[in-house]
């Protein structure tokens, strides 16, 4: 029976607890949701293994009492948001862990813009700012059901509950949104200015291009070599001759 001070253990170890691809992946979803502990994953798998194997089960069962639970399976499942109103029974089963995880209390309270990052969604939780339907919930893993959802907000008492709390505002966000508004009527002006020279470039390349059309159809004018003048061979020999009688005398 046990000690009835101490709670059951409402989830279950992996079969194989040294898998190195499991490893990493839960690694990789603590990190995006922002979960402290190992335990908090395991609960996720065991709530979705839960419910698969029930799935499983009444897939299999054609009876009255069967169709009946099926109904009320797949209600519970569209309350918490994890299905539609229409879907099958085998829908459940393709259901994945990051939709058990998307539905906690953290991960809704970051997604709607209530916290900067996941930590702090798990911060705000904890230190009882958060109101759901109208009662305080401490506990980051709380599954929230669709109509939940449209009533979760921060204590009328707590300074969360002010939009423009330190806490709460974006900076980075009205910064960027402030330059870009700053930056816009620059860039407009330098685009009129940058205009006119666009223009001014087309013309001359218009003209570039007209000039060396005209030059590839006009003919090439043949080249004229230059003549030497050459003295011929009988003045050549007169003029040897005389120098011989002149050098005799």
């Amino acid at each position: 029976m046990g000690d009835p001070k101490k709670l059951k253990k409402k989830y279950s170890t992996p079969a194989h607890p040294w898998n190195k691809t499991e490893i990493e992946e839960n690694k990789i979803l603590r990190r995006e949701y922002g979960l402290n502990i190992q335990k908090e994953l395991l609960i996720a798998n065991s709530f979705l293994k839960k419910y698969k194997n029930i799935a499983k089960r009444l897939i299999a069962d054609t009876s009255e009492q069967g169709q009946k639970e099926k109904k009320q399976m797949v209600d519970k499942l569209f309350k918490l948001g994890l299905l539609t109103s229409d879907a099958a029974m085998d829908s459940i089963l393709s259901l994945t862990v990051r939709d058990i995880l998307n539905r906690r209390l953290q991960s809704v309270i970051f997604r709607k813009g209530l916290a900067r990052s996941m930590k702090q969604a798990r911060q705000f939780i904890t230190h009882r700012h958060v109101m759901v339907a109208e009662k305080e919930i401490t506990a980051p893993s709380y599954l929230v059901s669709s109509e939940e959802e449209a009533q979760l907000n921060f204590k009328n008492k707590s300074s969360l509950s002010n939009e423009d709390h330190p806490e709460r505002a974006i900076p980075e966000a009205k910064e960027i949104k402030a330059e870009a508004e700053a930056i816009k009527p620059k860039t407009e002006e330098k685009a009129e200015e940058a205009a006119p020279v666009e223009e001014k470039a087309e013309e001359v390349k218009e003209v570039t291009e007209s000039k060396d059309s005209e030059s590839s159809a006009k003919p090439a004018e043949p080249k004229t070599e230059e003549k030497v003048e050459e003295t011929p061979k009988e003045e050549v020999k007169e003029e040897e001759a005389s120098k011989e009688e002149v050098t005799e005398k």
